[in-house]
């Protein structure tokens, strides 16, 4: 049996496309398994939490249908977790519903 033929097996056997993959691969990575989730969050960052809080806020992962975002100083933090259901409300406003809540931690730069 050739080299090829005893890889080849199940679901990941030969050449896939990286967006029919992406979901599995971001699910064993404990990560979200929608990379539309992925992209909304991430990419569009500064449209979801508003310039000024963008300024001083980012996502750091997406655990679960929980968004992790670290703030650069205790009262960005403060302000992020008040304002965490309206931050919410505009994730949710984008279309994605996967994620049901918000953490938020400090991480000085």
């Amino acid at each position: 049996m050739s080299a090829a033929r005893r890889y080849r097996r199940g679901p990941d056997a030969g050449p896939q496309r990286v967006g029919d993959s992406i979901a599995r691969v971001l699910g064993r990575l404990g990560a979200s398994p929608s990379p539309l989730t992925m992209e909304l969050v991430f990419s569009r960052w500064e449209e979801l939490a508003g310039t000024e809080l963008a300024g001083h806020l980012r996502p750091v992962r997406l655990q679960n249908s929980t968004l992790v975002v670290g703030a650069d100083h205790p009262a960005w933090a403060t302000r992020a977790r008040l304002e965490s259901a309206h931050l919410l409300a505009r994730v949710r406003a984008l279309g994605d519903t996967t994620i049901e809540r918000i953490e938020v931690v400090v991480q000085r730069p």
